[in-house]
């Protein structure tokens, strides 16, 4: 994954297409609103790459998806509120097409002179985005003398304007290279898959273990030991004979969950304790209970203190964790202890020197509501692009930049 960045090409006159993650969520669905974008967290991490295109004397042409619209009539996706915000961000004039491509895209980008930024509209309004169109990676592609993709969070799907436009590129000889957020992202979950310093702890969480089968198997061949917890916790439980109530379980998953169990000896660490409630509300009385305790009655919803204290036993000494998916399910404050825990342990461990990697999705919302987000050494944008980076996945959008 030792893969180009922008410091390693000259941008000078250049018409550069850059590829960023602006999937940013929005005021309102109804097109007829004053849409406006209500957490601008992503087009922040994207200014790094493009302040660095812009003081090197490059034009930018921006490309990104804004949530899942059917088809180009779904106005309330439109990237409108985005250029304005980016606008306001960069303190200059940002031009926004209505068109992904055509005439007046190929126009707009013709005029660009070095400085200038111009976004392009929602590249799922066409309908050729998803399946990777050729026609219309060509046409990205003739837009601009560069391609830069810093959409780490995309990376895992094979779209014209994250695979094809690279390939278009390359066939008029032009590079494709990566922005420094995709850098930082391949920098540190390359780590993690290809030459993790140790001990190497990883710590899975969510729902489902049918979701991570291929994760937890890959993290074996590298990890010393895989902390379990939330939903997907109970199925190992089950496995291994325990009575578990109420509590989520997958049943399809317990012969995966047995063979895991094997396969890992005890480098698997399951909970020792769980805090179970009467029903799935926010508001529910939470009870300690030992994971061989659970009432038939209930259903666990968190890990509880025994636990916390033994995978903070697990974790000393660590030189790497990667963390993937909550503790338990944090959206209710009551059943958030574990994931809270889990979060101050590591940013603990961070400040001690430990290589710390939040795997995106769900951690990263966990991390961000306990605000510690600053205090690990890395968060992915990507939730989805770093399970399959982390599975030991090629991400198409990567593959196809171009190697140092």
């Amino acid at each position: 994954m030792n893969k180009k960045t922008i410091t390693d090409i000259d941008v000078k006159g250049k018409k550069v297409l850059v590829r960023v993650d602006f999937n940013v969520p929005l005021s309102s669905k109804d097109p007829n609103d004053h849409i406006t974008v209500t957490d601008d967290t992503r087009i922040q991490a994207a200014l790094p790459t493009i302040n660095y295109l812009l003081e090197h004397g490059a034009s930018l042409i921006l490309c990104s998806h804004l949530g899942r619209p059917s088809t180009a009539a779904d106005k309330q996706y439109a990237m409108d509120p985005v250029a304005a915000r980016l606008g306001e961000l960069l303190g200059k004039p940002v031009k926004k097409v209505d068109q992904v491509v055509g005439p007046e895209v190929t126009a707009a980008a013709a005029a660009l002179q070095p400085g200038d930024v111009l976004v392009l509209e929602n590249t799922r309004f066409d309908p050729g985005e998803k399946k990777n169109d050729l026609g219309l990676a060509a046409e990205l592609a003739a837009l601009a003398d560069v391609y830069v993709n810093d959409a780490f969070g995309s990376a895992h799907r094979a779209h014209s304007s994250t695979e094809g436009v690279a390939r278009a590129i390359h066939a008029k000889g032009g590079p494709a290279v990566a922005g420094f957020l995709m850098g930082k992202e391949l920098a540190a979950l390359g780590t993690a898959v290809s030459n993790p310093p140790h001990p190497y702890v990883a710590i899975m969480g969510g729902a489902k273990i049918s979701d991570k089968i291929q994760l937890i198997e890959n993290l074996l061949k590298t990890a010393d030991k895989v902390l379990i917890g939330g939903g997907m916790a109970n199925t190992f439980l089950k496995a291994q004979g325990h009575e578990i109530g109420k509590s989520l379980v997958e049943a399809e998953a317990l012969p995966e969950a047995k063979r895991l169990l094997a396969t890992a000896v005890n480098r698997l660490v399951l909970p020792v304790d769980v805090i179970v409630a009467d029903e799935f509300l926010a508001d529910a009385k939470g009870d300690i209970v030992p994971v061989y305790a659970i009432p038939a009655d209930k259903m666990a919803l968190d890990i509880g203190p025994a636990t916390i204290e033994r995978f903070g036993h697990e974790l000393q000494g660590a030189r790497l964790v990667v963390w993937n998916g909550p503790m338990g399910v944090f959206e209710f404050d009551n059943f958030a202890q574990g994931t809270n825990a889990m979060a101050e342990l590591l940013a603990e461990l961070t400040e001690l020197g430990a290589e710390v990697v939040i795997g995106g999705g769900d951690s990263a919302a966990a991390v961000k509501k306990a605000g510690l987000t600053d205090k690990m050494s890395h968060v992915s944008t990507g939730g989805g692009a770093s399970l399959e980076l982390l599975e030991g996945k090629e991400l198409p959008g990567i593959a196809a930049l171009d190697d140092k």
